[in-house]
């Protein structure tokens, strides 16, 4: 089966650096990696720089079902674009774009086979959302 290219996306009421510092700074991640509140992401560790290795662990609060995320980053452009390769040979792309006070995050990934297309475009846009949160929360604009 040919892979399906899905887009996500949330506007962020920040600028391009302080989204582009909490998208990829790893003691950020660990606070908004993840699509419901019965998850959480306990580790991450992130080298934004081509070649570098991205890293999250991802793990039902219960204990009862976990997983790792793995990539290594193709192009990186700090505070515009970051494009990455999954284990499975999956591509990524996430783009931030200022617009007025605001930051556009789109991110387009490939589809894996496992699971339905809209299920997968509803976890990631959860995660997505979940980073919007955590950046509005904690940097209030003035």
């Amino acid at each position: 089966m040919k892979a399906i290219q899905i887009t996500i996306e949330a506007t962020v009421n920040q600028s391009p650096e302080i989204v582009w510092d909490h998208y990829t700074n790893a003691k950020h991640i660990v606070h908004w990696n993840f699509a419901s509140d019965d998850w959480h992401c306990p580790r991450a560790e992130n080298n934004p720089v081509v070649g570098g290795a991205y890293f999250s662990r991802m793990e039902a609060k219960n204990g009862s079902f976990g997983f790792d995320f793995r990539a290594v980053y193709d192009e990186v452009i700090p505070n515009e674009k970051l494009v990455y390769t999954l284990e499975d040979g999956r591509k990524v792309i996430t783009s931030f774009e200022k617009i007025g006070n605001t930051t556009n995050v789109t991110t387009v990934f490939e589809s894996e086979n496992q699971n339905p297309v809209d299920l997968q475009k509803a976890g990631w846009q959860a995660i997505l959302n979940n980073f919007k949160s955590y950046v509005e929360q904690n940097n209030r604009l003035i």
